[in-house]
């Protein structure tokens, strides 16, 4: 009786072991499928990958810093513009006529 419980416990713990790796089969499986169908649906939306985004993002910042540089430069010119019209003015004017002596 020893020996046939013996075996019986051999063939249990020999159908755990083939029932595990098939599920570890079955899982892998599983995710490859999930993997590939979310991938696809992904890909279906078009949405931007990270690299991508980054770059943009980087992009965007350099063009809104040197948009600040362009007006800082543009109201510095205008500024000088002013300044010069205002000397202009208070040199054309006419010196007062002289008197007949």
């Amino acid at each position: 009786m020893a020996r046939t419980s013996g075996r019986l416990l051999d063939e249990i713990a020999k159908l755990a072991t083939d029932a595990a790796g098939v599920a570890q089969g079955v899982r892998r499986e599983a995710e490859t499928a999930v993997k590939s169908q979310l991938e696809r649906l992904l890909s279906d939306m078009d949405l931007v990958q990270r690299e991508e985004f980054e770059a943009v993002r980087d992009m965007a910042a350099m063009a809104r810093d040197e948009n600040y540089a362009l007006r800082a430069d543009l109201q510095a010119l205008r500024d000088e513009i002013a300044s010069l019209k205002t000397a202009k003015r208070t040199t054309s004017r006419k010196p007062a006529a002289k008197k007949p002596t």
